[in-house]
Parts: structure tokens; sequence; C-alpha cells
């Protein structure tokens, strides 16, 4: 710690130093938000382009959705270790790098010409980008700026990927199908360019650095030593917690949850809408309107998680997301119809509140470690994520129709309705590894 520091830290200690009327943690958790809002502007760019490059290439959609499962897989299996690279090198320079590697993939997709090209700028790349800046990243700064509201802010800062979905989707729909995929791809790559000097000039890796208490926290809390040896503390954590109970449940249900979101209503609901007569624009502007309602829902279910039992949520929110699935293929349709627009605006308010109370649940059994601990979690989610991105395409190609991908995806969000209950609200003992 510099002297400048401790200097704070003593003023701040005998109360000799003016609390500014808001306090720095929001100007952190503002930065981070526009910073998600960067990241995720590549996320909703593969519904969108599953068609014109099956047109332009004749790459099968199975194709397709395997360049996707590898993004939405290392997005997940990047965030633990992408969490232990802040511990030790600082939040501001993991983000700014995973920022200029989300550009150079998605920049360079322009002049692909082959499958495996699409595996590596999109899948490879950007994967590895978004995944150093997933929720992990959100988990890490609400821990450590954030003693109370951290409910609050973790939904805010999941909202952050919606709202990116609400601005680039009906802006890149409308580049995709007037001037091709080209100028979408080149605008997303810009768009994670732009938010970089934001990162390193405005965001800052602790309260102490500044010489503050974290939001809500009585004592000040002194800035931690780098954590040495990234790698290894990831996967020590990992090892430890998979010898737990509620580790398997949560990543089980959380896997569900990315399988029926992101690798399947974002990947494959344009496609799957255009294929009942729909046209692109529309069924982009209908997952723009989740985007929509799902910043509300993430909020309230970040202010129900301060206050009721998050696994109650849990089994809500999974339970109502398998009922709305079942009647999909039902509501498809080559015009947009009130019950579609009921569907969307419901499974927008569900889309990601399920993250609020998967945080609480880490931070309560895991501690220190829960930052961690929810990024492997939410590789499972990736990983569930992917299969179904990679499934759905496989299914469309086999039977004509996504239709059985929609009913199989609403039967496992019941079984993670009955998962989420049977996890334990007594703190796990983590067993100590020999």
């Amino acid at each position: 710690m510099t002297q400048t520091t401790e200097a704070a830290a003593a003023e701040d200690a005998r109360g000799d130093k003016k609390p500014s009327r808001v306090h720095r943690a929001w100007f952190v958790a503002a930065v981070t938000f526009v910073t998600i809002i960067g990241a995720a502007a590549f996320r909703s760019l593969p519904g969108l382009l599953i068609d014109p490059l099956h047109q332009e290439f004749g790459w099968s959609r199975g194709t397709i959705g395997a360049a996707v499962s590898v993004n939405l897989a290392l997005y997940g299996l990047t965030a633990p270790f992408a969490a232990a690279l802040m511990d030790r090198f600082g939040i501001r320079r993991i983000v700014a790098v995973a920022l200029a590697v989300i550009a150079i993939g998605s920049g360079t997709t322009v002049w692909m010409s082959a499958a495996w090209q699409l595996m590596l700028c999109w899948g490879l790349l950007v994967g590895l980008g978004t995944g150093s800046m997933a929720l992990a990243f959100a988990a890490t700064v609400t821990n450590r700026w954030f003693t109370e509201r951290r409910g609050l802010v973790s939904g805010i800062l999941t909202a952050a990927s919606a709202s990116g979905q609400l601005i680039f989707l009906p802006v890149l729909s409308w580049m995709v199908e007037g001037h091709g995929w080209r100028p979408a791809a080149v605008t997303v790559s810009l768009a994670a360019l732009a938010v970089i000097p934001f990162v390193w000039l405005l965001l800052r890796d602790h309260p102490a650095d500044v010489g503050l208490k974290p939001y809500g926290a009585k004592e000040f809390v002194p800035r931690p030593e780098p954590a040495r040896g990234a790698a290894r503390r990831a996967v020590t954590v990992l090892l430890s917690a998979v010898r737990t109970g509620p580790f398997w449940l949560l990543a089980g249900t959380f896997a569900i949850c990315g399988a029926s979101t992101n690798g399947l209503i974002q990947t494959h609901f344009v496609p799957a809408a255009h294929d009942h007569g729909m046209p692109i624009t529309a069924a982009a502007s209908l997952l723009a309107v989740i985007g929509v309602f799902d910043v509300l829902g993430t909020v309230a279910s970040g202010w129900f998680t301060d206050r009721y039992e998050p696994r109650r949520l849990l089994a809500v929110y999974y339970a109502l997301r398998g009922i709305s699935l079942l009647f999909l293929p039902m509501l498809l349709a080559p015009t947009v119809r009130p019950p579609m627009i009921f569907f969307i605006v419901f499974y927008g308010l569900d889309w990601v509140a399920t993250v609020p109370p998967t945080l609480a649940l880490c931070r309560e059994r895991y501690g220190e470690d829960s930052a961690i601990v929810f990024g492997w979690v939410l590789a499972s989610h990736q990983v569930g994520a992917a299969l179904v991105a990679f499934l759905g395409g496989v299914a469309r190609d086999v039977f004509g129709s996504y239709d059985v991908v929609w009913y199989a995806s609403g039967a496992l969000c019941a079984a993670a309705a009955l998962m989420a209950l049977v996890i334990r609200r007594r703190p796990a003992v983590v067993p100590a590894l020999a």
C-alpha cells in the first residue's frame, strides 16, 4: 500500500475526510455497466448471421452453430481464470485487454472465407475476450466495492448485457438486412474499441486506491496484495468446490439457464421466426424488446434477492420459463401478434433474473472465493448454452424445424426448478485439499 493510500485511510478512519454526496462505488459500477454493454454488442450478433452465412458460404446451420458453441463455451470457461487474473493484475488491465481481443476477433471476420476461420475469429478470440468480461467481472466489482446493496448492484450489472443487446440488435439487424453482415461485424469491433478509454481512465481496482471504504462498510478495507498463481488458484478453488453438493446443483441449474437463453433464444429465435415467414428485422426487434424487459426483470430480481430466499426465487424463475417455452411453437407466425408480445415480455423479465440469487448463494456458501466459484458456475451456464447452440442447429438441419428444441428446453427448466429447491441453505464447509 502506498503512503498516499495509507494517509487517506488514516484520514477516513478518523472521520476527517468528508464523504462525497455520491459514493465512488456507484461511478465504478456505472463504468462496469458501460463496459459490459460494449462486450454485449458482439453477443447480440450471432443469431442474425446464421442465415446470411448459410446463404453466402453454404455452411450448414450445424457448422455455424458449432462456432457459436465454441464462443459460448469459452465465454464461460475463461471467466474463473479471468476473475483470478483480476486479483493478480487488476480489473482495469484485464478488461482493457479483453476489449481489444474482442475488437480484433470481430473485425477480422470480414476477411474469412472458410469455416475454420469462423471458429478462430468468432469462436476462439471473441469467446476469450467476452469470457474475460463475463459476469465474474461484475461479481468481482460487486464484492470489492459494495458491502450493502450487493443484490441490487449485481442485478444492475447483469442487466448491462441485456442493455447491450437492446442498443445494438435493431441497428445490427438493419445493417445485416440492408448492407450485409460485414458492416455489422465492423460496428461491433468499433464499439469494443470505444469502451477501452473509459475503462482505462475511470475504472479503479479497489476502494483503497482512492482512500475509501467499500459502500456500506463500517471499516476501511486495505487493498490486498496481488494474488499470484492465478490459474492455480482458479483450479484449486474448483477442486474444493466440486467436493460440495451445492456447487453441482448451482452449476446444473445455471447450465439449464444458459441452454434456455443464450444457447436457445439468443442464437436460434431469429432463424426460427424467419422459418415461419417473419422478417429478420421484426424478429431481431422482438429480441431487443426482451432486452428492455430483461433490464427491469434483473434489477427487480436483485431487489428481491436482498429480501427473499434465493432458492425459492430460482425455482419460480425456472418453472415459469419452462412453461413459456412449451407455448412458443404455437406462437411463431409471419406477423407479430399479441400472444407473441406477451411471451417476449414474460421471457424478458425472466431472462437472467436467475443471476442475482445464484450469485447470492455462491457468496453465502463460498465467501472470499465466491467470485471464482461463480466463474465456474458461469462456465457451466455457457457449456449448456454451447450445447444447445450446436444441437439446436443440428435439430433444425435434421427435423426441418426447432419444435423439438423448444419442448426439450421446457422440460429442462422444470428440472432446474426442482434442483433449486433442494440446495441447502446452511453454509457448506469446503473440504481442505490434501
